[in-house]
């Protein structure tokens, strides 16, 4: 039973340490950029992690989108691209993250910020999101790229889109009415 117990916490130390190790800037940027078209990639703003696990600029851009590169404290891989007009909601969001906040409570604050004017969601902003998994070798397999348009207060009834995906690949709405309110687009995942 020593021995089971030692081996368990071997692996559990093994895998924590494995989560906390950061990749090269070389290697967030390649796989950050993953989230955009190559074009679009070549030009845009890197988020990524330093030594220490703080999050910092890995390459300047001089397009309209931001790439974010995967935590490598979160298990599994997932990178996003955004339009450059939405990191001060975005960056607000990781701050709350931070602080300890749930998804809910998040939402709510966030909510009352932008009503008080701190910060808007710009309309018909995008955002792109790949997650995935990694091979033994730290390489993202089985990747899927969603995409989001953001309609902020916009409702079902103003858009003619569905509250739920009607057909596999199909967009809807989601959080209708919200400053939240966006467009969700899941194409058919072919892994």
């Amino acid at each position: 039973m020593k021995y089971l117990l030692l081996l368990i916490i071997g692996f559990f130390t093994i895998n924590f340490a494995k989560s906390q190790e950061i990749p090269s800037s070389e290697i967030q940027i390649k796989y950050a950029s993953m989230a955009l078209s190559e074009d679009a990639a070549k030009e845009a703003t890197v988020l990524g992690y330093n030594a220490n696990g703080e999050l910092i600029t890995l390459k300047k851009g001089t397009n309209n989108f931001i790439c974010l590169a995967d935590d490598p404290s979160q298990n599994g891989f997932s990178v996003a691209a955004y339009h450059k007009d939405l990191e001060p909601y975005m960056a607000r969001g990781r701050e709350l993250k931070k602080e300890g906040k749930n998804f809910n409570e998040i939402f709510k604050l966030r909510g009352e910020e932008i009503k008080a004017g701190k910060y808007e969601i710009p309309n018909n902003s995008t955002l792109n999101v790949m997650n995935g998994d990694f091979d033994s070798n730290g390489i993202p397999i089985k990747t899927y790229l969603r995409y989001v348009v953001y309609i902020p207060f916009a409702t079902a009834e103003s858009t003619g889109l569905p509250l739920s995906q009607i057909t596999k690949g199909g967009p809807w709405i989601m959080n209708p009415g919200t400053y939240r309110a966006h467009i969700m687009i899941n194409p058919i995942n072919t892994n």
